[in-house]
């Protein structure tokens, strides 16, 4: 018989693990859908409002252009940067839809994934002693992401009073001598907001008279709204050298569970960024690739259908969510997500969040999930079934009371 040890170890022991990984918090987002799959396993019937999936399947020609790729034996490695057809691709619509002239070869890395893009280029530009400007609220992932570089992420705290606008002061005022990137996000998880057209010259002039890079994260381009019109800040002057732009087909294509995006800018950055790619995801899926060839070169109007369904979705969800008791719920101006305002209720987002996850078994992200800015507001996805919204907002108003 062995003896045992008189003060067994936890193991492992909590140092074994990296600081900069132990003391990350997991993804809010996913988390809130994870604990709806729990209660769902349970019986409970939870409307599932906080991710960002959309509920159309992929178009059949995008479908069956990666099955007969797959079918035709195009399941080997390929070009790490992406196979030449998708990097043209890119580079085409880039030019045409966005006017940012970029070198398919040496200028476009394919990545599994938009988020994958934006780490590696984290991963590459970002470390000690490295400064990265935030408009707060923010997508969940972007402070992780720089905090796992070894950066430090500056939030620039936007005013929901003010409409969550940019300003040149709220920049300024934002700007150390570390700074050295500044992310942007429109249109804008989670707020809805695209950059108005002052917005984006304030964030160009900031970034060129303080010598930073701008990294461009446009995933949500073509869910646009009311007329508002999406603008690459890379087609401004003097910024296409100082510009990523980061993209992908996940929303635009419903496309999310292919994993498919990528990065495009100036090759010195460009280079740099491959060499993360290259020893961690290798390449992206091959004939998934040739199925992003399909979506970006073949018939669009998909996308308009999609907008179609989201703009009915959006304002049934304002109009039920503004008759609701202590919720005030503007328009998204662009993306699928709605961020009532939910300050005159008294309670912290957490708090309204977990109520609501109980009460009315509807799951919602809190907007502290987003930064202190977010704080006070909740973000439901509008991205699913009509009768699901329907439904989701009547439990809201029957928990919260009705205005």
């Amino acid at each position: 018989m062995q003896p045992q040890p008189q003060n067994p170890t936890q193991h492992p022991p909590a140092d074994f693990f990296a600081a900069r990984v132990r003391d990350l918090a997991p993804s809010p987002t996913l988390a809130v859908s994870d604990r709806a799959r729990v209660l769902r396993a349970k019986g409970i019937d939870v409307i599932d409002l906080g991710g960002g999936d959309p509920d159309f399947i992929t178009p059949e020609h995008v479908r069956r252009a990666a099955a007969e790729a797959m079918n035709a034996g195009e399941t080997h490695y390929v070009s790490s940067a992406g196979i030449p057809a998708l990097r043209r691709a890119i580079a085409d619509k880039l030019r045409l839809d966005n006017r940012i002239e970029v070198d398919s070869n040496g200028g476009v890395i394919v990545t599994p994934g938009g988020k994958q893009a934006l780490f590696e280029a984290t991963l590459a530009l970002v470390g000690p002693g490295t400064d990265v400007l935030v408009l707060d609220p923010a997508w969940v992932s972007y402070v992780p992401m720089i905090e796992l570089a070894g950066g430090r992420a500056i939030r620039v705290q936007l005013d929901p009073d003010d409409g969550f606008r940019v300003t040149p002061d709220l920049l300024g005022a934002a700007v150390t001598p570390q700074s050295r990137i500044l992310l942007v996000n429109s249109p804008n998880n989670p707020t809805g907001r695209v950059l108005a057209e002052d917005e984006l010259h304030a964030i160009a002039a900031v970034a060129q008279e303080r010598d930073l890079l701008v990294f461009a994260d446009e995933i949500y381009e073509k869910i646009l709204f009311d007329g508002h019109r999406h603008a690459s800040i890379a087609a401004l002057p003097g910024m296409a050298e100082r510009t990523l732009t980061f993209n992908g087909l996940s929303k635009a294509y419903a496309m999310t569970g292919w994993r498919l995006g990528y990065v495009a800018g100036p090759k010195p950055y460009l280079g740099q960024i491959e060499k993360v790619h290259s020893h961690s995801a290798t390449c992206a899926t091959s004939f998934v690739q040739v199925g992003g060839v399909a979506a970006l070169t073949g018939p669009q109007e998909f996308i308009g259908e999609m907008v179609d369904a989201w703009d009915r979705r959006r304002r049934a969800v304002a109009a039920g969510l503004n008759a609701v008791k202590g919720l005030r719920c503007p328009l998204a101006e662009g993306a699928f997500y709605a961020f009532p305002d939910a300050r005159e209720t008294g309670m912290t987002s957490m708090e309204l969040a977990d109520l609501l996850l109980r009460e009315a078994q509807v799951a919602v992200t809190p907007g502290l999930a987003f930064g202190e800015a977010g704080e006070g507001h909740l973000r439901l996805s509008f991205a699913t079934g009509d009768d699901l919204l329907e439904r989701a907002v009547e439990r809201i108003g029957n928990v919260l009371g009705w205005a």
